[in-house]
């Protein structure tokens, strides 16, 4: 899941990292409140989920709170990329004569995390590693020990930091490896890192994404933060349809029925089995078809949880058919599956044997699954169709 700045600096701030006084505001007024607070210059950001703000217009300077007050209602009111603002980011403006990048995320090559920096901050980090890789370290540590500060301080040294810059980086880039650890993110970024005027150093913008697993482990933090227990999000905030899913995820510990990211097709998705859920995924758009939904099924859902998964999924008015399909199974049962899909039909008011474009589960009690489907004329095929030929199938169903 993905934080905005003004929440990814509350929790950077929890690591010593020096930041900016700042203000999060939902209203014009409130900006211009903060402004007032702040007394001086101010930097008004638009808090979303993407990047492109400063291109886009989701970034100004007010030097007053009547011109703050201005620059928020308009921002307030911007689409970027799609997306709307949960509110601005009043923040003090400050003279910057240095900016640098740092990073920490995981290297799935080696297999251990990662820290990249560079003393070359405010541009993408990708431009410095083509153009000047002379000013970009990268530099590995384990994730099983306590963090060093001297891993930091190699990281910094790396690129010809000396002296007290080198100190104050060291202890934000320590920081933001330790916030990367112990809040089990998969990125922790600052870009860019500011060196003022007066010879200090702070952090001028913050990314960080967790991993969605781990949200009932930092529970508390998010709780501190202000984030709501089903708010779900990723590059973007969750839709209603993909709050519906978690819950039912969340509502019956017995197997998997959810994990469900919304798109704009009109063919549902009901699939699983770990890599299996994304081979489908794409097969599917390999055959021409639209997915109108990611979602994973597995680990022995009850009969329940099935139905009320393949329920809310027949009830987006965009879904014309659903596709069942996984790889073959051991530790789910066919005709539960089966049992759960064919009631959520019913219940959303559909013919199952309309509704259902192809039931691809070989496994566990599949002779009782099998036999059900046919009960009620749905179309299904056993582990000798493979699951792109399936996949080519239920897309060939919504043409038909």
């Amino acid at each position: 899941m993905r934080f905005y700045e003004y929440e990814a600096k509350q929790v950077l701030a929890g690591y010593g990292v020096a930041l900016p006084q700042r203000e999060f505001a939902t209203t014009a007024d409130a900006a211009a409140e903060a402004t007032s607070k702040l007394g001086g210059p101010v930097v008004i950001k638009s808090q979303v989920l993407s990047g492109g703000r400063m291109k886009a217009g989701g970034v100004k300077f007010a030097d007053t709170p009547e011109e703050a007050r201005d620059h928020a209602a308009a921002i307030l009111e911007l689409t970027i990329n799609g997306l709307e603002p949960a509110g601005v980011l009043v923040e003090e403006k400050r003279s910057v004569e240095q900016e640098y990048y740092a990073a920490v995320t995981y290297d799935g090559r080696a297999k251990r995390p990662l820290i990249i920096f560079s003393d070359m901050g405010g541009i993408d980090i990708e431009e410095v590693a083509e153009q000047y890789p002379d000013h970009l370290s990268r530099t590995h540590f384990s994730a099983s020990r306590p963090f060093s500060d001297f891993t930091a301080k190699v990281a910094v040294a790396s690129v010809g930091v000396t002296g007290r810059d080198l100190n104050q980086l060291t202890r934000i880039v320590a920081g933001l490896a330790r916030l990367f650890l112990e809040r089990d993110m998969t990125l922790a970024e600052i870009n860019p890192i500011g060196k003022l005027d007066d010879g200090s150093i702070i952090a001028l913008d913050c990314h960080l994404d967790m991993e969605s697993e781990a949200r009932n482990t930092h529970r508390a933090l998010l709780q501190e933060i202000g984030v709501p227990d089903d708010d779900n999000r990723q590059a973007r905030p969750p839709t209603q349809f993909e709050i519906d899913a978690a819950n039912v995820d969340a509502a019956d510990t017995r197997g998997v029925a959810g994990n469900l990211t919304q798109f704009d097709g009109n063919l549902g998705l009901i699939i699983g089995a770990g890599g299996g859920s994304l081979t489908l995924f794409d097969a599917v758009r390999a055959a021409g078809g639209s997915p109108a939904n990611y979602c994973e099924i597995g680990g022995n859902p009850s009969v329940s949880k099935a139905a009320a998964l393949t329920k809310l999924i027949c009830e987006q008015p965009q879904v014309e058919k659903i596709a069942v399909m996984m790889n073959v199974v051991s530790n789910t049962r066919v005709d539960i599956v089966a049992r759960g899909v064919i009631k959520g039909c019913i219940e959303a008011g559909f013919d199952p044997a309309e509704k259902i474009a192809i039931f691809r589960i070989p496994g566990s009690w599949e002779e009782e699954g099998f036999a059900l489907l046919e009960k009620y004329g749905v179309e299904y095929v056993d582990r000798s169709v493979s699951m792109h030929e399936a996949a080519e199938r239920a897309v060939a169903k919504m043409g038909a």
